[in-house]
This record gives structure tokens, sequence and C-alpha cells, in this order.
């Protein structure tokens, strides 16, 4: 591109000079002030021309990276707005396969063993628990979650940009992921209480632990669904930043259509 508008601009410039150097030649015939004149004209238009190819090079092959960075902070907004809120409804988590809050892996054993023993029905209560406690902790949060990406520091808006699909979600979840969990724990702690899923999980662990011949089991229940909680709002900040890189309709402002359109030229 660059070598392009270089061989424009050369050719250009090269055709003024020879318009300078007939006036130059006509001088004597066309007069002193006329030549002048003429002469002022093209040299303003080779002015012109070097400040447009300048224009259209620099516009090429640079972007100000505090326009990507807030166009980059913008769909992570949309998508905590968009996306984010549909896990705050009731079976936001719970019927959402693609973030639903399983078993932890370790009680898997504890989930089977009280299947096999006629309790199927308390693992069923245990999840729908995780679940819940997840769905009420997001809506609580939410205002953490925009903080976060309200204050992130992009330090290589261009190359998070022409990155993956995910790539500022990824960035966002690698740059705040301590911090986040540190405020967002409390929050799911007080969910599970709200919700009744500790008394639940007490429940199962204790028939579970009531069974002869077991090893003994007493996870800590807030963790991991501090964890699976945060891995489900990424996923969902993730979706909305898909769309918005890869459908023109979902670039909702003048900041999106001008940052995610330089997708286009990469």
């Amino acid at each position: 591109m660059k070598s392009k508008i270089h061989e424009y601009l050369t050719k250009n410039n090269k055709i003024m000079n020879k318009k300078l150097l007939l006036v130059l030649l006509l001088t004597p015939v066309l007069g002193i002030a006329q030549s002048k004149s003429i002469s002022k004209k093209l040299k303003t238009k080779v002015a012109a021309v070097k400040t447009k190819t300048t224009t259209a090079t620099e516009s090429a092959t640079s972007s100000n990276p505090l326009d990507i960075a807030a166009g980059l902070k913008e769909a992570l907004n949309n998508g905590i707005t968009k996306e984010v809120s549909k896990l705050t409804a009731v079976d936001g988590f719970y019927k959402n396969e693609a973030v639903k809050i399983l078993m932890p892996e370790e009680l898997q054993k504890v989930e089977s063993t009280l299947r096999k023993l006629g309790m199927g029905n308390l693992a069923d209560q245990g999840v729908l628990a995780m679940n819940r406690a997840a769905e009420d902790a997001v809506k609580e949060a939410t205002p953490i979650f925009v903080s976060a990406v309200k204050n992130m520091n992009i330090t290589d808006a261009k190359s998070i940009l022409l990155g993956s699909d995910n790539a500022a979600t990824t960035y966002l979840q690698g740059s705040t992921n301590k911090e986040l969990y540190a405020k967002f724990s409390p929050v799911v702690k007080q969910s599970i209480g709200k919700v009744g899923a500790d008394v639940v999980w007490s429940s199962i662990i204790s028939k579970y632990n009531e069974i002869p011949f077991v090893s003994k089991v007493n996870p800590d229940i807030t963790d991991y669904i501090t964890n699976k909680a945060m891995d489900g709002v990424f996923k969902m900040i993730a979706v909305e930043e898909k769309n918005i890189r890869t459908d023109l309709k979902s670039r909702t402002s003048p900041l999106l259509q001008s940052v995610f359109g330089l997708l286009g030229k990469k």
C-alpha cells in the first residue's frame, strides 16, 4: 500500500514539476505577473497532493491506540449488558448448557453414590442450588465487572483487535482475574446463603459422610461456584465480542464501526 502511494506521489510531483518548467520557459511570452500567478497555483496543487498522500499513508498504516482501546472496552461492556445480563435471570445458568454449573469433579463420586442409594433428588437439588447462587451473585456483582473493564489498562490494543474472536475477553480475564475473584467471592458466599444453597450442600455432605466406608468430604463450595460463575461471565462476554467482530449489525455505535472496521483492512 505504501509503495503504491509513494509511486502516486512521485508521478504527480513529476507532472507538476514539468508544468512549472513550462511556465518558466513561457515567462517572456506570458509576462512576469501572469507567470507568477500560474506558478503559485501549481505549487499549491503540489502541496495539496503531498498532504493528501501523507494522510492516506498514515491512515493505512496506523490507528490511534486510544480509539482502539476505547472500542475494545465498549465491545466488552456490550458483552456485559447484552449477554451477561441473561445469566442473572432465573435459569440463566441452570438452563444454559454452555455455562451450567455441574457437580465438582471431586464430588461426582458423591453424586453417583447418592443416586445409587435413591437420593438422586438431593443431588439434583445440589446442582440447582449452585446455579441459583451463581445467578444471584452475577446480578449483584455486575458493577464489579463493569468497573474492571473501565479500569483495565490495554497495553497493546492493536494486536488484541487483530487477534482471535475472543482476544479482548481473554485479555480482560487474564488481567483482572485475581482482583475480580477477590471482589466476587464474598458476593457468591452471600448468595449461597440467600438462595439456601448452603443448607442443601450441608445436607448432601452430611448424608454422604454418613455412608459407611467412604472417604469423608468437605469441599469449598464457595470457591467452586465463584470460579465457575466467573467462567460463565467471560464466556458470555466472548459471545458478544465475536458478534461484533463478525457481524456488521452488532457494531451499534460509530466507535465500534470505526475500530472493528479496521478488521477488514488487515
